[in-house]
C-alpha cells in the first residue's frame, strides 16, 4: 500500500511531462506535414559530381 503513495505521483508526473511534450510539439509545427518528409527521402535531388 505504501508504494502506491510513491507510484501515483511518479505516474501522473510522467503524463504530465508527456502532455507537455505533445503540446510542445504541436506549437512547434511538428505534425503539420506529416507526409512531405516520406516523399522527400525517395526523392534524388543530388548533383553529379563533376
Amino acid at each position: 500500500m505504501s508504494n502506491l503513495l510513491f507510484l501515483i505521483p511518479i505516474a501522473l508526473g510522467l503524463g504530465f511531462l508527456g502532455l507537455l511534450g505533445f503540446l510542445w510539439a504541436l506549437k512547434n509545427n511538428q505534425f503539420d506535414d506529416l507526409e512531405g518528409s516520406a516523399h522527400r527521402i525517395l526523392d534524388d535531388d543530388d548533383k553529379p559530381l563533376k
